[in-house]
């Protein structure tokens, strides 16, 4: 509940961005720098923030980005200046650092071979989050005005913080305390040696970027398709669309269970070979509401099963660094992500459905390919 709260805090723009740019009389690029800006933000916040993890009690920590979540959304629900709206969105992005650290917090207290189904239930939580922002807001900002969402946020956020306090340990210990303390500085400079040393973490990464950016290329084509001369819907729909989506909230369990059962790596064979039919069946979508359910149904429970899995092998790993495993796989993962948002935009306008649908056949074929050679991880990993 916890992550799915603090996830939707930072989109609750999206379906909002039109009121809130009549509201302040920005359009156009300008208005684009709230979310732009927000996701910069989240992205160096992570890769500045979530080491801390390692070193400072996790509970501290949360309870310190909740109260910084806190005053960025009041702030954006009283802000009569855009300026002053754009700053503390990017407050926001930057303070969300909470759904990326409790996962690796609640897998150091389960056993090894509970894991995956521990990352599947909060993975859960994210994509609550995720769909719940966007149908939340939308609403809210339909019937109560734009702000009316931020206010809700902010209120849930304070609740997390009278909650969370009270079922987070407040003493946690990541090493013999006769050992040095790492400097920040050096907590950061250890990335680059993990990366080096585990080329398991790299190859999650490099799977996830491909896997989070066909979800957001997807979404993107589907947004501009489905609304465009040749189908005729309304952006309402594409939100039905989102809706249905949220089935993988049921799989995302079952998924982790499965990966804790088989193995993570061949967990994500299984998953990418959902991603690889979602991609075949749009080819046969692109006239037809009906016919885009299915492969977006196999995209989205494949890509959503791909990041439990690949999260499983890392939260298998040493707990003293696990926050710092998830800080790389994160960086890799939104950055991957960030260059599709564009690549989908581009695929889109130069050869419109049938654009979108050589990128994710494209897509599908290099994390395919990439999971079948993370097999090789296996007996190394064991």
């Amino acid at each position: 509940m916890a992550c799915a709260v603090a996830v939707a805090n930072g989109y609750y723009i999206h379906p909002l961005i039109a009121p809130v740019g009549a509201d302040f009389g920005v359009g156009g690029s300008l208005l684009g720098l709230v979310p732009a800006l927000n996701q910069v933000a989240l992205a160096l916040g992570i890769l500045l923030l979530l080491p801390l993890g390692d070193r400072i009690n996790n509970r501290k920590l949360v309870i310190t980005f909740a109260v910084g979540q806190l005053a960025a959304l009041t702030i954006m629900a009283l802000a009569q200046d855009f300026r002053l709206f754009v700053a503390a969105s990017s407050l926001l992005g930057f303070a969300t650092i909470t759904p990326y650290l409790l996962p690796a917090y609640v897998t150091r207290r389960v056993r090894p071979d509970r894991i995956g189904h521990v990352t599947g239930i909060m993975s859960a939580g994210i994509t609550v989050g995720l769909l719940g922002s966007r149908a939340g807001a939308g609403v809210l900002g339909h019937y109560f005005g734009w702000r009316s969402a931020y206010w809700v946020g902010a209120a849930l956020t304070l609740l997390l913080l009278f909650i969370l306090p009270l079922i987070m340990e407040k003493d946690e210990s990541f090493r013999d305390g006769s050992e040095p303390q790492e400097s920040y500085g050096a907590l950061i400079a250890s990335l680059w040696p993990i990366i080096k040393t585990m080329p398991d973490l790299l190859l999650a990464g490099l799977i996830q970027a491909l896997s989070f950016g066909l979800f957001l290329a997807l979404w993107l084509g589907v947004g501009l398709h489905v609304t465009s001369p040749q189908m005729g819907y309304g952006v309402d729909v594409v939100g039905y669309l989102a809706v249905l989506a949220g089935v993988n909230i049921l799989a995302a369990p079952w998924s982790g269970r499965l990966a804790d059962r088989i193995g993570p790596e061949n967990a994500r064979v299984l998953f990418a070979t959902s991603q690889v039919i979602g991609a075949i069946l749009l080819i046969f979508a692109e006239n037809s509401l009906w016919m885009l359910i299915l492969p977006i149904i196999f995209s989205n429970f494949g890509g959503t099963s791909m990041d439990i899995a690949n999260r499983t092998i890392l939260f298998n790993r040493a707990p003293e660094i696990r926050t710092r495993l998830m800080t790389i796989y994160i960086v890799i993962m939104f950055t991957g992500g960030g260059f599709s948002s564009w690549l989908g935009t581009a695929a889109y306008a130069w050869g419109g459905w049938d654009g979108i649908v050589a990128m994710s056949l494209v897509f599908v074929s290099m994390v395919m390919a990439l999971a079948l050679w993370g097999l090789r991880f296996r007996k190394a990993r064991a």
